[in-house]
């Protein structure tokens, strides 16, 4: 969803493997021929590995070492760069892998579509250092906590440049409305993913960036349309590096970049700020969690994994890389107090005015938005 690249998957076998049907294992940097030899006699018990699907570098390396280290189980890890990369992956099921980690409206969609195994929570005891309120927050697409357990939230706002806003005269952005200010032309970073373009354009107009409304949908992609002229570029992960770069005025960002933002401003001496806002028109929530595919051949390794992560120690040293909110409450209270009182990573999710999570929508719907997106990028 919003996550920087990370290097150990081969996304060529991945696709080789896909297109050709073959029931295989996924292939990692580092994998040995031991994957020829997975057989049959890997039952969910009985293998020392564990096959990890997840966003680029959305976890710290050390803590997979660790893992490995303490179980004896060899983690093979691959990563994609979207919930909809993702999807058709688990959804052939040529390749099996055992967890992964995808976002909330994703998540509904596979449990809809018999895609995951319900979680035996016997063998995941550090379920309880999650906070309730982001159990309480999963029932929007998991209804009974069956099927996922929180990994990171946030949400999706506006980071702007103060110094290039007052050199171009424009005001600091409040709302989404703002991302149409001509003055902004070929200074806008958008991202390249249609639910979240979408999710922009949707609320600026005051509708439901889970709408199914035809109007209200056709008006959203003529808006996208209209700012095309003006957006600089769509991008995915290139959001935070551009604009500490200084190569745009204003990005759509994840607000888990914003930690790795304000250290690398404070550690480059650089003579402007990057500030994040979150618009008044509302915003996406935003939820990724650990799910197990149902043909996932090391189902207890994956629930050793999930536990594994769940442990305060464990999810601070994740937090401390890769810098996105954390819902594990025994790790918020080792954090530093700036740290948690830093409401650009961890705003009240109490305060959150006008905020929704995504909701899948179903396959009509996702048809009629990836039409929609098409035509967007194709004007």
């Amino acid at each position: 969803m919003k996550k920087r690249g990370i290097t150990y998957g081969i996304a060529v076998v991945l696709l080789a493997a896909l297109l050709s049907g073959c029931k295989s294992s996924p292939s990692a940097e580092g994998t040995s021929a031991a994957n020829s030899n997975k057989s049959s006699e890997n039952s969910e018990n009985s293998s020392n590995e564990l096959y990890v699907y997840n966003w680029g570098e959305y976890i710290d390396e050390d803590v997979i070492t660790q893992f490995e280290e303490e179980t004896g189980i060899r983690v093979i890890y691959d990563p994609f760069e979207t919930n909809e990369e993702m999807y058709p992956i688990i959804e052939a099921g040529a390749i099996s892998y055992d967890v992964v980690c995808p976002s909330d409206y994703m998540i509904q969609k596979m449990v809809e579509n018999d895609l995951l195994a319900e979680i035996n929570f016997d063998n995941v005891p550090n379920i309880s250092q999650i906070d309730p309120a982001y159990m309480e927050m999963s029932q929007a697409f998991d209804p009974e906590n069956k099927f996922s357990v929180p990994y990171c939230w946030g949400t999706v706002g506006i980071l702007y440049n103060t110094k290039r806003l007052k050199e171009l005269g424009v005001a600091p952005p409040s709302k989404w409305a703002d991302l149409w200010d001509e003055k902004l032309s070929g200074e806008i970073l958008m991202q390249d993913s249609v639910r979240d373009a979408f999710m922009v354009a949707l609320k600026k107009n005051g509708f439901s960036m889970n709408s199914e409304n035809p109007d209200e949908l056709e008006q959203a992609k003529q808006d996208l349309i209209s700012q095309k002229p003006l957006v600089q570029a769509y991008v995915i992960d290139q959001v935070r590096d551009k604009m500490i770069g200084g190569e745009a005025a204003v990005g759509v960002i994840y607000s888990g970049e914003m930690l790795y933002i304000q250290e690398e401003v404070a550690n480059l001496g650089l003579d402007y700020q990057l500030e994040y806002v979150l618009p008044q028109e509302g915003t996406n929530l935003w939820l990724d969690s650990w799910v197990i595919p149902k043909n996932a051949k090391n189902k207890e390794n994956a629930e050793k994994w999930i536990d594994f992560l769940c442990r305060p120690e464990i999810a601070k040293a994740n937090f401390e890389y890769i810098t996105y909110p954390t819902p594990n409450k025994g790790a918020f209270d080792l954090l530093d107090a700036d740290l948690q009182n830093n409401k650009s990573v961890f705003p009240d999710i109490n305060s959150l005015n006008n905020c929704e999570v995504f909701r899948y929508l179903g396959e009509e719907a996702d048809e009629i938005y990836n039409d929609l997106w098409k035509e967007v990028k194709s004007n």
